[in-house]
């Protein structure tokens, strides 16, 4: 059986628009197309690690409306367990994207049902947790859903990674000896170690303050620079691969899906880095969210060429 993967967090619908830049406040821009694409953090990131390899279960909330049902229906249509997937009341999640001719992005979320999942939710259903061997959170849920996660994670010995996305502040201290790889991108990072996050040398020191601060490992994730590995020993640069950028959207998310993905199938740290950089250098040479979002003979295909 393939290696499993459970990954608590967020499902979206992405409203998304082209348009030649990003509008600055207060402007009104004539906008290029418009598309509705399943997302949402977590669900992109348990899509890759079903189209990379991996066996998955989602755990989450959708709304009882028909961005709910289409949402269910893209991670059914993957081959994703969804008996942790609960229905609420109300409306789903919402992120409105805009995305400018360079594939830079700006998002607005809207929690919706996201917002509902608590941590007696996620405790009943305990035994999809137990049957992980790797457990992906990510920060588009309740903060103390996130945070019981992460302990229940290391009570059952289960290898946690935490994409602190988005991240505006610190974390909570008593989470960090709870999480095995904490997965940042730049501007996380500096909002995470309160240190400006602009170069190699700069993402060396955040890292380490975060490894200070009791994490096991941290992975920064620096866009088109690649990603900064770190651990108490010290820090190593994986530079990414070289690929043309149509759009960014859930790039992060492709890497840490790649990545989980590959430790749950037995990679080293080394190889599971490299096999996720190559999954979201795949994921940028195409538009959306999960649309993006290579297979595994997409990424065999990309190393063997």
């Amino acid at each position: 059986m393939p290696a499993k993967v459970v990954v608590v967090g967020s499902l979206n619908m992405d409203l998304v628009t082209r348009a030649q830049r990003l509008p600055h406040a207060g402007e009104t821009l004539h906008g290029e197309s418009f598309a509705t694409v399943s997302g949402g953090k977590g669900a992109n990131q348990a899509v890759a690690s079903a189209r990379l390899g991996a066996r998955v279960s989602m755990i989450g909330c959708v709304g009882d409306d028909a961005y709910g049902e289409q949402l269910r229906a893209a991670l059914l249509a993957e081959q994703i367990d969804c008996q942790a997937l609960t229905s609420v009341e109300g409306s789903s999640g919402v992120a409105l994207i805009v995305v400018d001719d360079n594939s830079q992005n700006a998002i607005v979320i809207v929690a919706g049902a996201n917002g509902q999942l608590t941590p007696d939710m996620v405790a009943g259903f305990d035994a999809v947790l137990a049957a992980a061997d790797v457990i992906i959170c990510q920060l588009e849920v309740p903060m103390h859903t996130v945070g019981y996660v992460l302990k229940r994670g290391r009570e059952l010995g289960k290898t946690v990674i935490l994409n602190p996305a988005p991240a505006t502040s610190p974390l909570p201290a008593d989470w960090y000896s709870s999480i095995d790889y904490l997965i940042p991108n730049e501007s996380e990072a500096s909002a995470l170690s309160g240190l400006p996050v602009d170069s190699l040398e700069s993402a060396e020191l955040a890292a380490s303050r975060l490894i200070a601060a009791g994490a096991g490992k941290v992975i920064i994730t620096l866009g088109p620079q690649g990603s900064l590995f770190a651990n108490g020993q010290g820090c190593e640069h994986f530079p990414a691969p070289k690929v043309k950028s149509v759009d960014t959207t859930a790039a992060g998310d492709t890497f840490v899906g790649g990545f989980a993905a590959a430790l749950a199938a037995g990679k080293s740290e080394v190889e599971a880095i490299r096999f996720g950089q190559v999954a979201a250098a795949l994921s940028v040479t195409r538009a959306g969210a999960q649309p993006s979002i290579p297979s595994l003979s997409d990424v065999q295909a990309f190393k063997a060429s």
